[in-house]
């Protein structure tokens, strides 16, 4: 799919003092092991854990809380409309508080899947992930690495450059930024070389492409 935007953003558009209460909350609660959607939700044995974190190496906190949704799912409408995607969705999954810290990152991915959740019974059912979210807890000046970038491969693979066709998210380095992009974009999480990137990130479902 060709688009005009590839992602849309909002520099700083929750209040620090809202991102800080985000942090202190989800920090309160019990972390897990950032997994795969190839993993589920079982326990792993050590050689997947070896082999799950060359793609991924994170920690992470699911939240529910209808305070943060309020604050946020207004700027996922905003950049669906002003980006002149216009998905249809009406389902967000759970928030994904997520640390990276010395050395972590998440290597190249794309949150939407090949075939919709098959999950009788919940919301998600039918539905596949078509806006995706991320918003920057912590200043970019607190931690070094953890580059958010893209790559849009929208070229021709025999004329790839690295240097011309990756985009690193600059614009969402300052707290409380926002970035909002199409679910099938690829995009990585580059490692983090010093301090701690907090960030939480969402994903918002509908029914599959017609």
């Amino acid at each position: 799919m060709n688009l005009s935007n590839y992602y849309f953003y909002f520099t700083g558009a929750i209040p620090p003092r809202i991102c800080d209460d985000i942090i202190k909350h989800a920090l309160s609660k019990s972390e897990v092991m950032a997994k795969t959607g190839g993993y589920g939700d079982r326990k792993l044995n050590k050689e997947e854990i070896k082999d799950l974190k060359r793609m991924r190496n994170s920690d992470l906190v699911w939240l529910t809380d209808p305070w943060i949704y309020k604050e946020i799912i207004p700027f996922v409408e905003e950049a669906n409309r002003k980006a002149g995607w216009n998905f249809q969705f009406d389902y967000a999954e759970d928030f994904q508080f997520t640390k990276y810290k010395l050395n972590q990152y998440y290597d190249w991915h794309c949150d939407s899947w090949n075939k919709p959740y098959n999950k009788p019974n919940t919301p998600r059912h039918g539905k596949i992930r078509k806006l995706s979210m991320t918003c920057q807890l912590t200043d970019g000046s607190e931690y070094e690495g953890g580059e958010l970038e893209f790559d849009f491969r929208n070229y021709d693979p025999s004329l790839r450059d690295e240097f011309k066709h990756l985009q690193k998210a600059k614009e969402i380095l300052p707290k409380g930024s926002i970035i909002v992009f199409p679910s099938f974009l690829w995009h990585r999480v580059k490692p983090v070389t010093k301090g701690v990137r907090y960030s939480l990130v969402l994903w918002n479902l509908g029914k599959p492409f017609k």
